[in-house]
């Protein structure tokens, strides 16, 4: 059985930075996709950035561009996001992953396994 470990999590003011990490367990992603997702407060979940197992493409929501990092550690199994805070990045942050290389690596749906997410606040 696949599991999807989130650690990383934490309390960062404002202009600061957090490395999200996310192991899998249970199997191998040689292929497919991993992504993070984040809810933030009485909202929606919502997507933030991706990465193909194989090619390494990565993609993100435009409100992160150029302040997140997604990349994988294929000898750990691990997805990492690192980040850098601003106050509206302030959500519970889940990994998700799937075996197959989905087109709509921004849709909920397409996701086979998820984590059980982190919490990330950031003080203004």
């Amino acid at each position: 059985q696949v599991q999807l470990v989130e650690s990383g999590g934490g309390l960062v003011q404002a202009g600061g930075s957090l490395r999200l990490s996310c192991a899998a367990s249970g199997r191998a992603f040689s292929s497919g996709v991993m992504g993070w997702f984040r809810q933030p407060p009485g909202k929606e979940r919502e997507f933030v950035a991706a990465i193909r197992w194989s090619a390494g493409s990565t993609y993100y929501v435009d409100s992160v561009k150029g302040r997140f990092t997604i990349s994988r550690d294929y000898a750990k199994n691990t997805v990492h996001l690192q980040m850098d805070m601003k106050p509206e990045d302030t959500a519970v942050y889940y990994c998700a992953a799937t075996r197959f290389s989905i087109a709509a690596y921004w849709d909920t749906k397409y996701y086979e396994y998820w984590g059980r997410g982190t919490q990330v606040t950031v003080s203004s």
